[in-house]
């Protein structure tokens, strides 16, 4: 126990030790840099969401009928194993970098994604497009912690999340469209020099904060250890997840061997976190939080939730109900106009009201409706048996995504807010993979119980549709056979969200504040102390009021209030015991601009 307390202290201390990237920007600034982030978020979300009308044609194409799950599974995996890492390498080699290599790793994949061959090349490449996406979302909520005050960061987010909105909305119709006229590729040919020229937009317009030091100083900052440890067991477990019972066997020794191993080293990557590592990529004293763990096991679950309605919503739509890719399109953008609007709404409402516990709430409420609401569908009814559930769960996503990371943010201390940011993120791409490849297993087992023995093979080939069939009957027991996998898809969407409603019991709201600057302001009200802008303590009223970001002023608490451990035990811990430290830049005070209220 000693051992793990004296780790801790060291932990805290080298991470409070690293360069304040805290930049508050007034409104002007605001506006172009928001700009950029949401010109470069909509290049990516078209590129993340477009491609699911087009992965039919895309198999017909590659002939990979059988193996074109993978193209989702791929980018989730590779945007899973990173994702812990961004937060770690902004905070050691500044934002601005990071992002642009995101962005350039984005572009790139895009070309080699329309250049590809058979469907093993697709999938690769889909997987460094896994990467390159997740780190400009990931870099772009980190960004906006940085220029704006957590008061403010609801409605800014708000905004995010109506780019990521309208990035869904333009995807399946960009996608569709080129697709029917010209070929797949020609989606990818043009995201790809799009990515290069929102990358120079962002090299020119982001503002740079980066911490000073060399490139061997830097890197020796890097939780190596844990990044090996986490990236082997991801890529070791979701293999076999996202395969097995349909392209390899449960009982197989390959399956076997890699969930034994990578079991092995998520346990030896939680020893490194907290035992090894001077600046891990994440913090185990951050569970100790009740409500940090409630927000991130609903994250896992939002994020199977939302994979599973991204990835089979058009096949229902397309083979169940036999829609064009168009059409599918325009049922999807239903639900997505009306996350744009939700999200813009509840940032709003956080900003003004500063709570975001009846938003997260009335959001997995929305989406719970929904999702059952969509168990009444058949192959039979009518449009707005379709589109009323649809745009329920559309209200539901506009609600979650972004207050759910906000009430993160206020149950955490500001020097790991990039952290907590990155976690909650893997957590939700996990959630997304395991969730696709449960959606496939239900999938196909749903298929082989209901095809005709003609058509067996098709529970192997979920997304391709025959062109033609022997008689009407066999046609409509085909397609009876997809409705019936489809609504197997759905029953198991609700218990998901479902159980993420009835988690909002133990997510209690304390407003927008940090919880070192929540401790010190009620530290101060204890002591009869007028609590100040300058002191770095949070006064009664809100600080968008004031106009200054009182974030920036630090407060001893070295974990969140739940974690028990004793706040002034960090200020025992000087460089010479640490070792670590050295080379280590001091906390630099962050520019106090004012921010003009929106």
């Amino acid at each position: 126990m000693a051992i793990g307390a004296k780790m801790t202290r060291q932990q805290s201390a080298v991470e409070k030790a690293l360069h304040d990237q805290t930049n508050l920007l007034p409104k002007k600034k605001l506006v172009v840099v928001f700009a950029t982030l949401a010109l470069t978020l909509l290049i990516t979300f078209i590129d993340q969401n477009g491609i699911s009308v087009t992965l039919p044609t895309i198999a017909r194409d590659l002939n990979a009928q059988n193996t074109i799950s993978w193209a989702g599974t791929s980018s989730l995996i590779a945007n899973t194993t990173f994702q812990m890492l961004y937060g770690r390498l902004s905070d050691i080699f500044g934002r601005k970098r990071v992002y642009l290599a995101a962005v350039g790793c984005l572009a790139l994949a895009d070309l080699l994604c329309g250049l590809s061959q058979n469907g093993p090349m697709f999938y690769v490449f889909r997987g460094v497009a896994g990467i390159g996406g997740g780190g400009v979302t990931n870099l772009s909520m980190i960004i906006v912690s940085d220029v704006v005050s957590l008061e403010q960061r609801g409605f800014y987010q708000g905004i995010i999340g109506a780019c990521v909105g309208l990035g869904n909305l333009a995807g399946p119709f960009l996608a569709a469209g080129l697709t029917a006229r010209t070929t797949w590729r020609a989606f990818f040919y043009l995201l790809a020099p799009l990515g290069v020229v929102v990358g120079c937009v962002a090299a020119y317009m982001l503002p740079s904060n980066p911490p000073k030091g060399g490139l061997k100083e830097h890197a020796r900052k890097i939780d190596y250890w844990g990044l090996l440890s986490a990236s082997a067991a991801v890529i070791l477990v979701l293999i076999p997840v996202s395969g097995g019972g349909s392209y390899f066997r449960w009982d197989s020794p390959m399956v076997i061997s890699m969930l034994v191993i990578g079991s092995l080293l998520f346990v030896f990557f939680i020893v490194v976190e907290l035992r090894i590592a001077q600046l891990p990529m994440m913090p185990m004293q951050i569970f100790k939080s009740p409500v940090i763990s409630v927000l991130m096991v609903q994250s896992f679950l939002l994020g199977a939730t939302y994979q599973i309605s991204l990835y089979y919503l058009p096949l229902f739509l397309q083979n169940a109900r036999g829609y064009t890719i168009i059409e599918s399109a325009a049922f999807v953008s239903a639900m997505v106009f009306v996350q744009s609007i939700c999200s813009i709404s509840s940032g709003q409402y956080l900003s003004r009201m500063k709570r975001y516990g009846e938003v997260i709430w009335c959001g997995f409420a929305c989406w719970t409706l929904g999702a059952g609401l969509m168990l009444l569908n058949t192959r039979t009814s009518s449009i707005a048996a379709i589109i009323v559930p649809l745009m329920l769960i559309g209200a539901g996503l506009g609600m979650t995504l972004q207050p759910t990371l906000v009430a993160l943010q206020a149950h955490t201390t500001k020097a790991r807010r990039a952290v907590i940011i990155s976690v909650r993120n893997f957590f939700r791409a996990t959630g997304g993979a395991v969730g696709l490849a449960v959606a496939a297993a239900v999938l196909q087992a749903a298929l082989r119980s209901h095809l005709p023995p003609e058509y067996a093979y098709l529970a192997n080939n979920a997304f391709y549709l025959p062109t033609s069939f022997g008689s009407p009957a066999e046609k409509a027991a085909v397609l009876d056979a997809y409705m019936a996998a489809s609504h197997a898809v759905f029953i198991l969407q609700v218990p998901l969200v479902g159980i993420c409603c009835l988690a909002c019991f133990f997510v209690k709201d304390e407003g927008l504040e940090p919880t070192d600057e929540r401790e010190a302001r009620k530290k101060a009200a204890l002591e009869g102390k007028t609590p100040g802008v300058g002191g770095g303590v949070m006064g009664a009223e809100p600080a968008s009021e004031t106009g200054h970001d009182l974030e920036a002023n630090e407060a001893d608490s070295e974990d969140t209030p739940q974690s028990g451990e004793d706040s002034d035990q960090t200020v025992e811990y000087t460089a010479a015991q640490s070792g670590e430290k050295k080379g280590l830049h001091e906390t630099t005070a962050a520019p106090a601009v004012a921010n003009e209220k929106s």
